[in-house]
């Protein structure tokens, strides 16, 4: 089912995963979501959401955009981004994001250690894979100690998860964790609820998701948004491309050098290249 004709909209869209995870009205989707993240690590009994433009106190310093961010009952704070490719400096990102909300807690000029810091967590919702990492769908990070593999500090952490690694099928799903990567990746392909999600949350996401349900406006949102994540899936396939016969080019023109260098008839070497005379002659 192609994006034109789907029944539900793409939640890896970034008009997509707001409507349906960005509602102050629907804010028991985020809830329901992040307990099942976090396994009984930790119990989110509420939420508020948090303006996603966070800047320094210094006029100097780089503002940061994050996709959503809420902060739960005890203080806690939850910054979720969505990436659609890997980047150079990706978990720099990451890092720096975290820095920046924890450092913030205590401002300037205060020296005042007499209370801890309010926790906080990154999760990254990731439509690439971790090239050096493993095939793991989830990745749950945190301070480590390296000798005693026990956590240091529990206040902070790293979840990401790898939607290319989860590849179950409906008959392999077991925990609730389990339904919400299904539903992340499946939502905009299926045709009807699925028997397996028949908790309430997924009914209420099904019913939002619903695109004829969405005003003409709405509609127009989505649909631009759908065609930027459509063009940048096309520029990246483009690159990649370009990046593979631009290596089997040089390939091509070394051997080509290589043949030349030994007195080779250039005729043969054309034919063994596909390289035109001329191209083996400016060699």
């Amino acid at each position: 089912m192609t994006e034109k004709n789907s029944r539900y909209i793409d939640p890896l869209t970034d008009y997509g995963f707001k409507r349906l995870f960005g509602n102050e009205p629907d804010k028991d989707i985020m809830i329901e979501f992040l307990n099942a993240l976090f396994e009984g690590e930790k119990i989110v009994i509420d939420i508020r959401y948090s303006p996603t433009e966070h800047a320094g106190e210094d006029v100097k310093e780089k503002k940061v955009l994050f996709d959503l961010t809420c902060t739960g009952a005890d203080g806690e704070t939850f910054i979720i981004e969505m990436q659609r490719a890997d980047q150079e400096f990706f978990r720099d990102r990451c890092v720096f994001y975290m820095s920046r909300l924890i450092s913030a807690q205590l401002p300037r000029g205060t020296s005042n250690w007499d209370v801890p810091l309010k926790e906080v967590y990154l999760i990254g919702i990731m439509e690439f894979q971790f090239n050096n990492i493993n095939s793991n769908y989830l990745h749950n990070i945190a301070l480590m100690n390296r000798d005693t593999g026990k956590v240091f500090y529990k206040g902070m952490g790293y979840k990401f998860l790898e939607l290319p690694n989860f590849d179950k099928k409906e008959s392999d799903l077991v925990t609730e964790l389990d339904k919400w990567f299904y539903l992340l990746k499946n939502l905009s392909h299926l045709d009807k609820i699925p028997d397996f999600l028949d908790k309430r949350v997924f009914q209420k996401i099904f019913k939002i998701a619903e695109m004829s349900k969405m005003t003409k406006e709405e509609r127009e949102l989505y649909d631009s948004d759908v065609k930027a994540k459509s063009d940048w899936n096309a520029g990246i396939r483009y690159a990649e491309k370009k990046a593979k016969e631009e290596g089997k080019l040089e390939e091509k023109l070394e051997i080509a050098r290589n043949l030349k260098s030994k007195a080779i008839a250039f005729e043969i070497i054309a034919e063994t290249t596909g390289l035109s005379i001329d191209e083996i002659e400016k060699l």
